[in-house]
């Protein structure tokens, strides 16, 4: 398995609308396009950011379902709708790639 923990900065004043964004929209398009999110995290040191773990069976499953989001119609539609009124709610993400230990207890 590939792990991959995301962390998104929203825009200042945006981190309700992103997480909500993210929540309600992003997470069924995941759902749709085979990218499994295990868990989301609030970031108690970071009001403005929120991690998430999401796993993949191979690099070669994660390459296919970033470019599938990437090109995704649904995914433009409901990123171009939710910037309407305050513009970009993302400010930055990052991603650190993870995979078990041998001697991980869930490997």
């Amino acid at each position: 398995m590939i792990y991959e923990l995301k962390t998104y900065k929203a825009t200042d004043g945006n981190i309700a609308a992103l997480k909500k964004r993210f929540a309600e929209k992003t997470m069924p398009i995941f759902s749709r396009l085979g990218i499994e999110v295990t868990h989301c995290w609030d970031n108690l040191e970071d009001p403005n950011t929120f991690n998430y773990l999401v796993r993949f069976s191979s690099k070669e499953a994660e390459k296919i379902a970033w470019d599938a989001f990437a090109k995704d119609e649904e995914w433009k539609v409901v990123k171009a709708e939710s910037e309407k009124a305050s513009g970009p709610l993302l400010a930055s993400q990052s991603t650190l790639y993870l995979s078990s230990t041998d001697f991980s207890p869930n490997a």
